[in-house]
């Protein structure tokens, strides 16, 4: 699917494990072997809990994984420290999900989008103004925004400044953890649009969390189904409703409402509860909801199998 794109980042078997009570582990993300293409969008897409926005630190070097490597332009970012790991930073940016958490309420718009660049002495403090200019207009905002607070902003103004802030520094690659999951649908489309026009204009490749397969799938080029810290399928963005061979895949497909009023569908959920994290059953994690589960889902893990070169599937049907 991507022969002909440069990758960027490739994460090898990470795995994060957290020490629990009465000498127990809980593995939040098991063995991730993932790719990011320059100008490609991968899409992370899984239930509360799943370990998305745990894998997706590791990117940021906000957390680091207990097992396995991630390398970017071939360097392992996990064995970064002090002032290596400073200046990597500017290569791989986030937009977090609730702006106004990441945002300094005292300093003023302006400062906000160009705090990064004055911490790596890319701008002078004079050039400020014109700067955050330029960054709010590139992402739909009147210029004169810089004077604000962010308290004076809409929820989804405050997301295009952290968005403006996030690509200020050029980087290559911006991890969005559920950043549009708070917006109203009519501005999570806008969100969306003005993403896939940065996206083109400047070639960044981006991580996106979701637990919203319908809105995943709209600008996705790559889509990976998290499931209980388990890749369960990786399958291309556009193919998924066609492609989706998982039962888990299948039945997030099936849980969506048709946008096109086709009142023929029906919504349908998996049946069960998500297992603890601390009580994953042995074999297959999705065992207990799925209505195929056959007698070796119960006692051996399926592992990703290529169906195609592009399309990889975590189930003993195939």
């Amino acid at each position: 699917m991507f022969e002909n794109d440069e990758m960027i980042l490739e994460t090898k078997h990470v795995t994060r494990k957290f020490p629990a009570s009465n000498n127990r582990t809980l593995v939040a993300c098991d063995d991730i072997n993932l790719k990011l293409y320059k100008g490609k969008t991968l899409g992370l897409v899984g239930e509360s809990g799943c370990g998305k926005s745990t894998f997706m630190r590791f990117l940021v070097a906000l957390d680091k994984p207990t097992e396995g490597k991630i390398l970017y332009r071939g360097k392992d970012i996990t064995k970064m420290k002090g002032e290596e790991l400073r200046q990597n930073r500017q290569h791989i940016q986030m937009v977090f999900q609730d702006p106004s958490g990441s945002f300094n309420p005292k300093m003023k718009i302006r400062d906000i989008i160009c705090e990064p660049l004055m911490n790596f002495r890319k701008i002078k403090a004079g050039e400020k103004d014109a700067v955050a200019r330029k960054y709010l207009e590139m992402v739909d905002l009147p210029g004169e925004f810089a004077n604000r607070y962010p308290h004076n902003m809409s929820g989804g103004q405050r997301q295009r400044v952290a968005i403006a802030r996030a690509i200020a520094l050029e980087p290559e690659i911006i991890v969005m953890d559920e950043a549009t999951c708070a917006l109203d649908v009519s501005v999570q489309k806008t969100i969306i649009e003005l993403i896939v026009g940065l996206q083109k204009k400047k070639n960044i490749a981006i991580g996106f969390i979701a637990h919203d397969l319908g809105l995943i799938q709209s600008f996705a080029h790559q889509i990976a189904v998290m499931y209980l810290g388990n890749i369960v399928e990786i399958l291309p963005g556009e193919d998924i409703g066609e492609c989706a061979k998982h039962p888990y895949t299948q039945a997030l497909i099936h849980s969506i409402f048709d946008v096109k009023m086709d009142f023929t569908k029906q919504i349908e959920c998996a049946e069960g509860e998500v297992p603890s994290p601390l009580d994953v059953p042995v074999g297959c994690p999705f065992q207990d909801r799925c209505e195929a589960c056959m007698e070796i889902c119960s006692r051996e893990k399926p592992q990703l199998i290529p169906l195609t070169e592009e399309h990889l599937v975590a189930c003993h049907r195939y």
